[in-house]
């Protein structure tokens, strides 16, 4: 192996953008650039040049060992042992503050990084007939995002139609000949399956990823900031904002994906996992960013209310949201509804991001008074956000810029790297896990210039198309045919309302 070169500058005085200029004049191919994990400190600046890692270009920061070892120590006990706090049995008490319990941020992240193959895997090209779609198919899926030793198999597709009034969300081809006119790929469902990762998990996981915006936010002007009654039990003052609701609930019978709703689609689902693997200690964790993050909550909390996660002579399985950058989805009947059936949410947001405080303007849980204009005044705009904050800050690492651009605040890969450097309300920004810095610009222009990283470098090559050789043509292939809910969907839907009866004739 090649030895480094390593380069310090112990000038309290320094210019980035000569640094830049006189180091990094081109990103070479075989070459990758690691950064220091700890914060700028103008007098010692570490930059290491390795021309013999992998030629796939990254940035790791220099892990301070000292830090690693002590997080090492302060680790006790395993995740297996401590899962169902990690879940948040009791609300994150103490795994937060002072500083992160570092089993609960490897898990955050973790799940943060289910919801971001959501946005990598989605094809956002209008120009392409397949727009609207995943651009892999399931049995490739984690291999393709470089996910396939995680130990999950995923077991099914969602989908939801698009004529709905969130047109800024949904995503259409500006051909006439497409894959559907009415639907959306929305997620998945997968579950632990690799015997490893399950002795690691200290239960079998099932996991839902709900796609979001990674830079589109427009459909936050489509919000008409209306509450509707959720219907999923007989109470109509428990209400949730309209367009999530129909994203969520509507369906389109002339479009094979959306049949069913993708509302059935994930019960079902649920379901028949919960079936087959009945016995077993199961967990069920939803994840999701922006508008995913709502659709998390809502599917949450549709499960507890369903009463999926109660079986006969057994324990309740947890149901935990991890969602990143959510709006409020309900009112405060709603939060209190999912308080009381525990689902436990954890909320990771960027306090410069601008989407987790709407809708709820006029009226929401930091207001005195909102119980009163709900219950009084059957007040129409009050919302209110379910679970625990985990507030992070883009200023306090000095890997990203200084900017108001609300594209960069509400990144996803941002707020994964922010958690990666988090280590308690007031302290230095320090990363932890060797996090890959590189991720941020995946979709977006946030690292600072020096790095070197392009923006907006995550693509296909040569953004999908391919040379057909027996006309000498560059072209987009075709995909294969994606399975629509599959017949079985009807019977375990089925099995949910049954067992909903069920359960609402013995608490009689």
């Amino acid at each position: 192996m090649a030895s480094s070169l390593a380069i310090s500058f112990n000038s309290s005085k320094w210019n980035p953008q000569s640094l830049s200029s006189v180091f990094f004049p081109t990103i070479h191919p075989n070459k990758t650039l690691s950064f220091p994990l700890h914060p700028f400190k103008p007098n010692s600046l570490n930059i290491y040049c390795s021309p013999s890692l992998p030629t796939s270009s990254y940035l790791i920061p220099d892990l301070d060992k000292t830090q690693e070892k002590e997080e090492d120590e302060s680790d006790e006990r395993p995740l297996h042992q401590t899962w169902r706090q990690i879940q948040g049995c009791h609300d994150w008490q103490g795994l937060l503050d002072p500083t992160i319990h570092p089993n609960l941020r490897r898990e955050i992240i973790r799940y943060g990084e289910f919801a971001q193959s959501c946005y990598d895997s989605f094809d956002f090209d209008p120009h392409s007939k397949y727009c609207g779609t995943c651009k892999y198919p399931p049995s490739i899926f984690f291999r393709k995002l470089n996910m396939d030793r995680r130990g999950y198999f995923l077991t099914r597709y969602l989908y939801a139609t698009s004529h709905i009034n969130l047109p800024n969300f949904f995503r259409k081809s500006k051909l006439t000949s497409v894959w559907s006119n009415h639907a959306n790929w929305m997620g998945y469902v997968a579950v632990a399956t690799d015997p490893d990762e399950i002795r690691r998990l200290g239960r079998r996981d099932i996991v839902v990823a709900w796609r979001g915006t990674v830079s589109y936010l427009e459909w936050i002007q489509d919000l008409k900031d209306f509450l509707r009654p959720a219907h999923f039990r007989p109470d109509a003052l428990i209400k949730v904002e309209s367009g999530f609701y129909d994203i969520y609930t509507q369906k389109e019978r002339s479009c094979d994906y959306c049949t069913f709703s993708a509302r059935e689609q994930v019960l079902a689902e649920i379901k028949r996992l919960i079936e087959t693997y009945r016995g077993e200690q199961l967990s069920i964790t939803i994840t999701g960013h922006s508008l995913g993050a709502a659709l998390a909550l809502l599917n949450a909390y549709d499960i507890a209310e369903m009463k999926l996660n109660l079986l006969d002579n057994g324990p309740k399985i947890p149901i935990t949201v991890f969602s990143f950058s959510g709006p409020r989805v309900g009112n405060l009947k709603f939060k209190e509804r999912c308080d009381k059936l525990g689902v436990k949410v954890l909320r990771v947001i960027n306090v410069h991001d601008k989407v987790p405080t709407v809708p709820g303007i006029l009226a929401n849980e930091k207001f005195w008074c909102q119980k009163y204009l709900e219950e009084a005044m059957s007040f129409p705009w009050s919302y209110a956000h379910v679970g625990v904050e985990l507030a992070l800050d883009h200023t306090h690492s000095p890997f990203l810029k200084d900017t108001k651009d609300i594209i960069c605040s509400h990144n996803l890969e941002a707020h994964l790297h922010l958690l990666d450097g988090y280590n308690g309300r007031g302290s230095t920004f320090e990363s932890v896990t060797q996090r890959d810095i590189a991720l941020v610009n995946k979709s977006s222009n946030f690292l600072r210039e020096e790095f070197g990283v392009p923006a907006y470098w995550w693509q296909e090559e040569n953004k999908g198309m391919v040379f057909r050789e027996r006309d000498g043509r560059w072209v987009v292939p075709e995909r294969a045919v994606v399975e629509a809910p599959p017949p079985d969907t009807a019977h375990h839907f089925q099995e949910v309302m049954l067992q909903l009866a069920q359960s609402s004739l013995k608490a009689l």
